[in-house]
C-alpha cells in the first residue's frame, strides 16, 4: 500500500450501541474488524464521536428542527458518558486519538484535514457508522479534499439495510477512481506487506 495512511473510524460510541434512540444493532457485528485495525494500528487510528448540542437552540438552522425531533439525545436529557467510544475501542486512546465533531461530516471545522495535513496523509482507511449518514459524508468530504479512501466494507454499519447497501453501491460505482470498497482482512494483508 503506497502513501501514508490513517485509519478513521466514524463514530463508534455508546450512544449508538446501546439502548438509544439512535442504537445500531450492526455496530456489534462490525466492532471485531475495528478492534483488529485498532490494535495492530493504534498510533494511525483517529476516532471521530458525534456531539450532540445541550439544546436544539445551540444549532443552527435545520439542526434545530433535527434536535427537537431528537430531544432526548441532546446533553441536557443524555447520560454525557454515552458519547464515549464503545469501551473496546476507547482503551486504544491513546495513542489514538479523538476528534469531536457536531454534524454528520468530520470535515466542517477544518481541524481534522490540518492534522492529516502536516502528517502527509494520502489515504484514508474508514470503518465506523453509520454507511449512508456520518460515514458518506466522511468519505465524500475526504474525496473532496483529494484524499484516496479505502472503505472496509464488513467495518461499517448503518441502521437501515436498504441505504447501506445503496450506498455501498453508490461508492463502488461512481466514485472509483478515488475509493476502493474492500474487506478488512484484504487491507490488514496489504498493510502488513507494505512494512
Amino acid at each position: 500500500m503506497s502513501g501514508h495512511w490513517i485509519h478513521l473510524c466514524i463514530d463508534m460510541q455508546r450512544m449508538f450501541a446501546e439502548d438509544t434512540p439512535w442504537r445500531v444493532a450492526w455496530m456489534s457485528k462490525v466492532s471485531p474488524a475495528i478492534v483488529e485495525i485498532a490494535s495492530r494500528y493504534p498510533d494511525q487510528t483517529i476516532f471521530t464521536r458525534f456531539i450532540p448540542p445541550l439544546r436544539a437552540e445551540q444549532m443552527p438552522g435545520a439542526w434545530q428542527a433535527y434536535y427537537r425531533k431528537w430531544q432526548d439525545m441532546t446533553l441536557d436529557r443524555l447520560d454525557r458518558d454515552l458519547i464515549d467510544l464503545v469501551s473496546e475501542l476507547r482503551r486504544f486512546v491513546p495513542p489514538a486519538r479523538i476528534f469531536d465533531k457536531m454534524t454528520y461530516s468530520p470535515w466542517m471545522s477544518g481541524q481534522l484535514h490540518r492534522v492529516l495535513q502536516t502528517e502527509a496523509v494520502e489515504t484514508l482507511v474508514i470503518t465506523g457508522g453509520e454507511t449512508d449518514v456520518c460515514v458518506l459524508a466522511a468519505v465524500l468530504g475526504g474525496i473532496d479534499l483529494g484524499y484516496r479512501i479505502r472503505v472496509l466494507t464488513d467495518a461499517i454499519c448503518s441502521g437501515a439495510d436498504d441505504t447501506h447497501d445503496a450506498t455501498l453501491k453508490l461508492l463502488g460505482d461512481r466514485f472509483s477512481v478515488q475509493l476502493d470498497l474492500l474487506e478488512t482482512e484484504t487491507f490488514l494483508k496489504k498493510a502488513a506487506s507494505a512494512r
